[in-house]
């Protein structure tokens, strides 16, 4: 049985708040959608709100959240002020059922954002709008799937400018583990967790970054 990280009491206001959060972002703040999703992530906020942080997700504003989200990348932007409208905009909703979909699944928003852009999202909104929330999360499983990515020890591994044999010299795995492990004929979830901890020290992550699906 999957374990949510906060209670469904608090899930109302999660989805509410979130969806105010891209609102504002978005359609008052002119940002684009998926700079302001990485923003969310990079800033730290989008963990803490996955987490069920209560300062997050139910004690501050949308409009809070947006400002030291943005803030954590641009100190000296000035905010407007917030355009109300009583028709929920396409965005509103993708926020509202993002929070709903990340929830369910336990996924991180940087693993779902690797996978579905916000931008992608937003624009299921004409045909899900007016669904249960349920075909939404379906549709959002199945597009994530399908998304056939490289291996993230593949990706780290590369970005810190570290070959294969460098990383087993290194964490003490041998070259042929490493290569089975990216090459996804080996489960990387499967392994022994020293040996991912040893590559999480070498490449400077958590363990937690290495597995494809952490929330299982």
């Amino acid at each position: 049985m999957m374990i949510h990280a906060y209670n469904e009491l608090y899930l109302s206001d999660a989805k509410q708040n979130l969806a105010e959060v891209y609102d504002y972002a978005i359609n008052t703040c002119k940002f684009d959608a998926d700079i302001f999703s990485k923003l969310f992530v990079q800033s730290g906020y989008a963990e803490k709100f996955e987490r069920g942080n209560p300062a997050i997700i139910a004690g501050m504003s949308g409009i809070e959240l947006v400002k030291r989200v943005i803030s954590y990348a641009y100190p000296d932007r000035k905010f407007p002020e917030k355009i109300f409208c009583e028709e929920r905009s396409e965005v509103y909703w993708a926020g509202w059922a993002l929070a709903e979909y990340q929830w369910i699944t336990c996924r991180r928003f940087k693993d779902i954002f690797s996978r579905i852009s916000f931008s992608e999202i937003i624009a299921m909104y004409n045909v899900y709008h007016e669904m249960d929330i349920g075909h939404f999360i379906e549709d959002m499983n199945k597009r994530y799937h399908a998304v056939e990515l490289e291996t993230k020890l593949k990706k780290i591994r590369e970005n810190r400018g570290i070959s294969q044999s460098e990383l087993a010299r290194l964490s003490g795995v041998n070259l042929r583990s490493i290569q089975m492990y990216e090459q996804k004929v080996n489960d990387i979830d499967k392994a022994q967790v020293g040996t991912v901890y040893k590559f999480s020290r070498v490449l400077g992550c958590t363990v937690e970054d290495l597995l494809e699906n952490p929330e299982e």
